[in-house]
């Protein structure tokens, strides 16, 4: 499967901003989603998943309650709506996919993701 994530930009602090992984290739929608992010100078870590049937979510602590993940699986895409957006929310966000152990499992290791999309950069400016 290939993932090509976009939505990306330059927001102001307390913004919103739609990030968007369309999935092409095998999508059979038995792949578990999830998305990473990136911020200059630190590593890569967990953001937000969703399980294959969409009924499951999990968020880091740090977006839970501003950023919501969703997914449709007609269009073969994941979404990630971030709300009230923090200048610490700046990186480069990545999605990522897995096929799913079952249809409510969801991933939040980035060694469990065998299948990353090339990222999309959100700043927020202060």
């Amino acid at each position: 499967v290939q993932l090509q994530a976009s939505g990306g930009g330059l927001v102001q602090a307390g913004g919103s901003l739609r990030l968007s992984c369309a999935a092409s290739g095998r999508t059979d929608n038995n792949y578990a989603m999830g998305w990473f992010r990136q911020a200059p100078g630190k590593e890569r870590e967990f953001v937000a998943a969703i399980s294959t049937s969409g009924a499951n979510t999990g968020y880091a602590v740090s977006v839970k309650g501003r950023f919501t993940i969703s997914r449709d699986n007609a269009k073969n895409t994941v979404y990630l709506q971030m709300n009230s957006l923090k200048q610490e929310d700046t990186a480069v966000y990545y999605c990522a996919a897995q096929p799913g152990r079952t249809a409510h499992t969801y991933y939040t290791r980035q060694r469990e993701y065998d299948h990353w999309g090339q990222g999309t950069l959100v700043t927020v400016s202060s």
